[in-house]
């Protein structure tokens, strides 16, 4: 709670520089409610400011682990640079304030456009424009980190100002004022401005507020303190920056279609985002192939899913598969190859994004490729995260389909896990089979045998393959490549997704069961158009010959072991 004034004793120096009253035009009790008002209003912008690159950096670059950590300590460090700095303000303290706060909502409020542009623009030059995105997200946090730094400081001069204080009081009113602010800013971001606005609207609105409120306290409650000059140089610098956050506003929806062609070429003809994440369609019409991505990372492509996904489904399959779970795999097509085999009377499909089901049964060109399975009686859709479904599920199925994105992928590795695989052996059927995409076994060495370790932790018996023979078109994020999709996909790394998780040419996989099981494909399944059982054993012999000499220890919740 904000304590009442407290004055100094008597004959006391006066503290942080304080020369004299200010002239306010307000009594001093409200003046310090609306500096305090001022200082909750600037502490929420800031950690929103913060969460924004956090995400943003997250979605763009990948590895969410990393950008939160390069984000928080550059932004605490420069933090602490910045109250250093503003001690030469002091003097002007309402002049500096108001300018600190035009420069922080001027910066944060255009940071998401400016990463974004840059990451779509030059992320696939390559050179050292590869490292682009992550040099200006160090930029942007160092920046924003000393305006932000520089807040409390002048702020406390300018309380002070208004009614001399015992320090320690003026503080830890100033600071309840910043956290209460903080909590605000950190809970607005996610459940109403990132949902509502997007994150390039969304920082937007917050340099708008920032510099409103900024603005606002120097030039209304200040005034007094400034020279003609200095008033009128504040205005023209607020009503700059507001103009320029404006105008950004009302092309955002320009900027984002043509960042978007940049990145995905100008036949992207699909993209929503939903509260998961964003997905894009590209191709499917006029001979060129079609390709889904889901967050910026390249699903499948029409070139070469059915490699994947007939080397994921179909060695799990021989045996009794009446009813089988897939995991992921919303977009229909693993569904489509478990639908090819007689007897199968249940599938049921857990994915997190409704909105991908939606995608995967109303567009022509996806529905055509997933043979319309959303269509048979036999699928049904669950909207669910698949560690909670396998969690609270007592159902028994006779093959579960791991159709999740790359383990190194930061938001899923907990769908790597010991506990996950432990959930999924609870589910099965006696003589049931799990199989796993795990990556590419080429590219990814380790964290492929990382998950056989894992599963085989989990108590289940593994049998590794791969499958080569990945489109040299389809990368695992977008690129420049033909057709003028972008070619970030190494610039942005590895971390692909179930679809066309091949950064060296393959996928890899994993079989797993209670008792170790045949590799082999059902007799009784129609011919496959890429996958034969000479091919799969000897991709298995290959797959085999890549385990170490020493068992790696298995990824766990409280320690996961992939890297993106």
């Amino acid at each position: 709670m904000i304590e009442p004034h407290a004055p100094a004793p008597p004959g006391a120096p006066p503290p942080w520089g304080v020369q004299g009253q200010a002239r306010l035009p307000v009594r001093p009790g409200i003046g310090r409610f609306l500096v305090l008002a001022g200082v909750f209003v600037c502490a929420a912008c800031g950690l929103v400011y913060e969460l924004e690159l956090v995400a943003l950096a997250s979605y763009l670059i990948g590895d969410s682990v990393t950008q939160a950590s390069v984000v928080l300590s550059v932004m605490v460090f420069a933090m602490g640079v910045g109250s250093l700095a503003a001690k030469r303000l002091r003097p002007c303290a309402a002049a500096g304030f108001g300018a600190v706060e035009a420069a922080l909502a001027l910066v944060g409020g255009c940071s998401a456009m400016a990463l974004y542009a840059v990451f779509a623009w030059t992320g696939g030059w390559g050179g050292l424009w590869a490292d682009g995105p992550r040099c200006l997200l160090v930029v942007l946090s160092l920046t924003i980190g000393l305006l932000i730094g520089a807040e409390v400081p002048l702020l406390m001069e300018l309380i002070q100002r208004i009614r001399r204080q015992d320090p320690g009081g003026a503080v830890a009113d100033l600071f309840a004022a910043d956290y209460v602010g903080a909590l605000v800013g950190g809970l607005a971001f996610p459940f109403l401005l990132l949902p509502q606005l997007g994150q390039l609207s969304g920082a937007l609105l917050t340099g708008t507020v920032n510099v409103i409120a900024g603005g606002a306290l120097v030039l209304g409650l200040f005034r007094g303190d400034l020279s003609r000059r200095a008033r009128w140089t504040l205005v023209v610098a607020n009503v700059v920056v507001l103009g320029l956050l404006a105008s950004a506003a009302m092309l955002v929806d320009d900027f984002e279609r043509a960042a978007r062609h940049a990145l995905y070429g100008a036949d992207a003809r699909v993209a929503l985002r939903s509260g998961v994440q964003e997905a894009v369609v590209t191709g499917g019409s006029h001979g060129r192939p079609l390709r889904f991505f889901l967050d910026g990372r390249l699903r499948f492509s029409g070139r070469d899913e059915r490699r994947y996904h007939e080397a994921l489904v179909h060695p799990a399959m021989n045996g009794p598969h009446a009813r089988v779970l897939i995991l992921g795999g919303g977009d229909g097509l693993a569904a489509r190859e478990v639908l090819r085999h007689p007897g199968v009377r249940r599938v049921d499909i857990v994915e997190p994004d409704a909105d991908v089901v939606r995608l995967a049964r109303g567009d022509a060109a996806l529905s055509a490729l997933n043979d319309h399975v959303y269509d048979d009686p036999r699928v049904h859709e669950v909207t669910a995260d698949a560690f909670s479904r396998l969690r609270f599920d007592r159902s028994r199925y006779d093959v579960v389909v791991s159709d999740l994105p790359d383990p190194c992928v930061t938001g899923v590795t907990k769908l790597y896990s010991q506990e996950f695989y432990g959930l999924a052996r609870r589910v099965l059927a006696p003589g049931g089979r799990l199989v796993v995409h795990a990556g590419p076994l080429a590219g990814r060495h380790r964290a492929f045998w990382t998950v056989d370790a894992t599963i085989r932790a989990a108590g289940l018996s593994t049998r590794p393959y791969r499958v080569g023979g990945r489109d040299a078109g389809s990368g695992t994020r977008p690129g420049r490549g033909a057709g003028g999709a972008a070619g970030a996909a190494e610039a942005r790394g590895a971390a692909g997704a179930a679809g066309s998780a091949g950064s060296a040419g393959d996928w890899g996989f994993i079989l797993a069961s209670r008792v170790p099981a045949p590799l082999r494909l059902d007799s009784s399944c129609p011919r496959l158009r890429t996958l034969t059982q000479a091919a799969l054993t000897a991709d298995a012999r290959a797959a085999s010959r890549g385990r170490g000499p020493r068992p790696l220890p298995p990824s766990t919740l409280v320690h996961p072991r992939y890297t993106d």
